[in-house]
């Protein structure tokens, strides 16, 4: 049988290599590309068949599979609905959230946390700044499986599990990934602050334990966030600080779409007196 000689066996001629190497030879090889696709890239122009029936495809913003080890960014409008989709059941989207028009504003896990007292995010649940604004809601979570305790992995937690947690080794680390997708709006490792890790969850036991809940889960399982301000979105998809299994991350789906803002009848903003306030407090931001 017939086989294609491995690339050490083949004449140096015909390696890549030597090929890449010749200037005209390399923009012919990477024309020949176009067109090319794989699992993980945004699809240009974005398409989706399974939006929801209220959802026009010309409102379509953003379609990208992100693969596992990696990251997105994006700027979100008001209104705007990002779906996300832990195709396989392993995905751990670790995410951040600036204020676009103010980058000195950012997700504030903490007091997410305290000023809606409930620890764990779920249908229903405001994710607020360090301000008192709503950055974006929740809602749908067919998962009720997040973590707002432990924050992202970073490249000594990676070393410890993995032996290697380098942002260009085989095991990146979901705190590097969040910089890399922050660097591209001006920010440095300084504004890579606390995020909420999405589809990997933790429970506080009696005694103070953090208890990880890390999967594997059933394929598809789907969360909708609903930006509320304009925002700048960070994900990283890379395990969870606490998996203890060897490297297992599987692809997340992001769809993004045009949408209304909230009504002020809207029931996660009159859920409660801590919502409201806070959904005033983001109105307040846009008063001209």
């Amino acid at each position: 049988m017939s086989m294609t000689p491995p690339i050490s066996s083949r004449p140096i001629s015909s390696r890549p290599d030597s090929m890449l190497a010749d200037p005209s030879a390399a923009r012919a090889h990477a024309r020949a590309m176009e067109g090319t696709l794989v699992e993980a890239m945004p699809t240009l122009p974005p398409k989706a068949d399974d939006l929801p029936k209220d959802v026009s495809p010309d409102d379509l913003l953003w379609e990208e599979t992100i693969a596992g080890g990696g990251y997105a960014t994006r700027i979100l409008s008001r209104g705007t609905r990002l779906r996300l989709i832990d195709l396989s059941g392993d995905a751990c989207a670790s995410l951040l959230l600036f204020n676009a028009a103010n980058l000195a504003e950012r997700l504030n896990i903490a007091d997410t946390v305290k000023v809606q007292w409930d620890a764990y995010p779920t249908t229903g649940s405001v994710l607020l700044s360090d301000m008192g604004r709503v950055m974006a809601s929740i809602e749908q979570d067919d998962a009720a499986t997040h973590d707002a305790f432990c924050g992202p992995s970073n490249e000594a937690s990676n070393q410890r599990r993995y032996g290697d947690g380098r942002n260009s080794g085989a095991h990146p680390n979901a705190r590097d990934r969040l910089l890399l997708g922050a660097a591209k709006h001006g920010l440095a490792r300084r504004d890579v602050h606390p995020c909420i890790n999405l589809f990997k969850g933790v429970r506080i036991a009696v005694d103070g334990a953090v208890v990880p809940n890390v999967g594997p889960f059933a394929p598809g399982r789907a969360l909708v966030l609903r930006a509320e301000m304009e925002v700048i979105m960070v994900i990283a998809n890379c395990p969870h600080v606490l998996d203890e299994r060897p490297w297992t991350i599987t692809p997340l789906r992001a769809t993004a779409w045009r949408g209304p803002v909230t009504a002020d009848d809207d029931p996660i903003r009159t859920a409660t007196a801590e919502r409201r306030r806070a959904f005033l407090n983001t109105e307040d931001l846009y008063r001209r």
